[in-house]
């Protein structure tokens, strides 16, 4: 008989965590391929406690996709339609939502991945939402999961991984390995991976969950908004996780904190109290904790690769960005379904395993440092921070950035807006609308789009180069051709190809958005031309289109069409107002 210290056991994949990276990864893989086996190694007995519980709508998408969407409805976390804002110039609130409120339709839940419910996110408890999507691997998908496991040591030969050694002695082998371990990052550090954080976005977290607090908004059966209210010396979250139950949290700079002298749970109360509105809605809650706050660092970091011979860095051990853009879940599942996908690929055989690896790599690591980017303009640009001014100013100075709008918008667009997905000009829950009224919020300046400045545009690909991307459906990657030049990318897909394709043709404005708004009208897809003017404007910010104007023909208007997406909380109350009144 072999001793379990001697045994060595042979997967095809092995995850080192249990959260919702590594389960997402598990699960995609599984129903792609339910031939390889997979082992997920997890240190806890879940459910466990663990932060981070809003999310973005892109998630929503993933879960469908692992076919876990109608188990994560049943547990009736409360719907995020947007999130309510101190932040920018002044003090005054202002609301963001992924689909306007007032236009939110009652509906009875469970609900199905549909309609409106496509554009929205969960508020969810992490200790049971975890357990669901581990749950979800091991019984829906036949994955192995073992709890309370210990990982004492990965084996290595150079760059590739031979083995990872159990606490109990034994010794697990596999022809993949995934770090999924978030911040410990067990994989990533053994491998020699490097991070590297931002000094100016080196945060500290204290937070507390209460029972019996209130709902600042209700928006139709279970629907809400986060709230994020600024202080002079940093900002607390209020997030709803169920009727009557809520996570609080405080988040400052840690030079702040250590310069204070209070402890964690001094500092927290403290804020508390001195944020009217968040104190409001405490006023009959009770701290589950008996107020014993808990505590992490928020670090946004980036590791130097995401992958290597036989192993793949996802989730937060691969890199993180500040929690004030809601990204960490869902950099965790978009960072592991990608990594899913490639090891799917490399499983077939068909395409070149080095081109998959680099097209993680780089797109992963593009996409959260893009996230860090964005957070540091809105640190930057908080004027309510009157406490950290100079902390403000120098994270500006750090990232070369000056705060008038056209500055902003180029700095913050270029090679953001194409990253996220090749489908469309979109980055995490922002669009180039969306972002452009951000930045007005932020400066107290006009952010006009670049296209209305002309009405006649060249397309521009001198000395690009075309290269391969990745396009993942239904389990594979599709090559996609797309053009380079220097750090810039422009997809040859989705929403890029058609204008693309028009601008080769022709060059009036007016002709342009003539010939896409009969193709919208044929394929019935989309109901607006407005995401092509975004793809024309982040084509323009890249140097992709050149423009002049014409004085003799028309310039075009348009709408932003964030007007119900982003305004000011006033204008949000009335318009709900006005609905519920209807």
């Amino acid at each position: 008989m072999i001793s379990q210290a001697s045994q060595a056991t042979d997967y095809d994949i092995v995850i080192i965590g249990g959260g919702p990276s590594g389960t997402t990864l598990a699960s995609i893989v599984k129903k792609y391929n339910p031939d390889l086996s997979i082992l997920i190694l997890e240190k806890e007995k879940f459910p466990r406690e663990h932060v981070g519980e809003s999310q973005l709508p892109g998630i929503s998408q993933i879960l469908d996709e692992m076919e876990v969407w109608d188990k994560i409805e049943e547990a009736n976390f409360p719907i995020k339609l947007g999130g309510s804002y101190t932040w920018g110039k002044d003090a005054d609130a202002w609301d963001f939502d992924f689909f306007p409120a007032e236009e939110f339709v009652d509906e009875p839940r469970p609900a199905q991945y549909k309609g409106q419910r496509k554009h929205t996110a969960f508020q969810v408890e992490r200790d049971r939402y975890d357990e669901i999507l581990l749950r979800h691997a091991e019984h829906h998908w036949g994955t192995e999961v073992r709890e309370e496991t210990m990982v004492r040591e990965i084996m290595k030969d150079g760059d590739t991984v031979t083995g990872i050694k159990l606490d109990n002695g034994e010794t697990i082998t596999a022809r993949h390995y995934v770090d999924a371990s978030g911040h410990p990052a067990l994989l990533r550090k053994a491998m020699g991976v490097e991070t590297k954080a931002p000094d100016e976005l080196k945060n500290v977290a204290f937070w507390d969950y209460y029972d019996n607090a209130k709902w600042a908004v209700e928006i139709g059966i279970g629907g809400t908004r986060v709230q994020v209210r600024s202080l002079p010396y940093g900002w607390i979250w209020f997030i709803p996780l169920g009727p009557s139950r809520a996570s609080v949290g405080l988040i400052c700079p840690s030079e702040y904190y250590k310069s204070t002298g209070l402890t964690p749970k001094d500092l927290y109360l403290k804020a508390i109290k001195e944020q009217s509105e968040i104190n409001e809605l405490l006023k009959d809650a009770n701290s589950s904790t008996d107020n014993n706050v808990l505590t992490t660092k928020n670090w946004s970091h980036l590791a130097d690769r995401l992958a290597g011979d036989n192993w793949w860095i996802i989730g937060e051990a691969g890199g993180f960005a500040d929690p004030i853009l809601a990204a960490g879940l869902t950099l965790a599942h978009g960072s592991a379904r990608h990594a899913a996908y490639s090891i799917l690929e490399i499983e077939k055989g068909e395409l070149d395993p080095d081109w998959i690896k680099a097209f993680y790599d780089e797109k992963n690591r593009r996409n959260i440092n893009q996230h860090i980017r964005f957070a540091k303009y809105w640190y930057a640009a908080n004027g309510c921070f009157t406490d950290l001014q100079e902390h403000c100013q120098q994270i500006a100075k750090d990232a070369g950035l000056k705060l008038n709008p056209s500055q902003a918008w180029r700095w913050l667009a270029q090679g953001g807006f194409s990253n996220q997905s090749i489908e469309s000009a979109a980055f995490g829950a922002f669009d180039i609308g969306s972002s452009k009224k951000l930045i007005e919020i932020f400066s107290g300046k006009e952010s006009k789009f670049n296209f209305s400045k002309y009405n006649e545009f060249k397309l521009n690909l001198a000395n690009a180069k075309e290269i391969k991307q990745g396009k993942l459906i239904d389990g594979r990657i599709e090559e996609v051709t797309c053009y380079m030049r220097g750090e810039s990318i422009l997809p040859n897909t989705g929403l890029w190809k058609p204008m693309i394709a028009v601008l080769q043709k022709h060059s009036d404005l007016q002709e342009i958005f003539q010939i896409l708004e009969k193709g919208v009208a044929a394929s019935g897809a989309q109901s607006s031309i407005f995401p092509y003017v975004q793809v024309l404007e982040a084509m323009i910010v890249d140097g992709w289109v050149t423009g002049k104007l014409n004085k003799s023909r028309p310039r075009l208007s348009l709408e932003t069409g964030v007007g119900k997406m982003i305004r000011s909380a006033e204008e949000g109350r009335k318009a709900l107002e006005d609905r519920d009144s209807a």
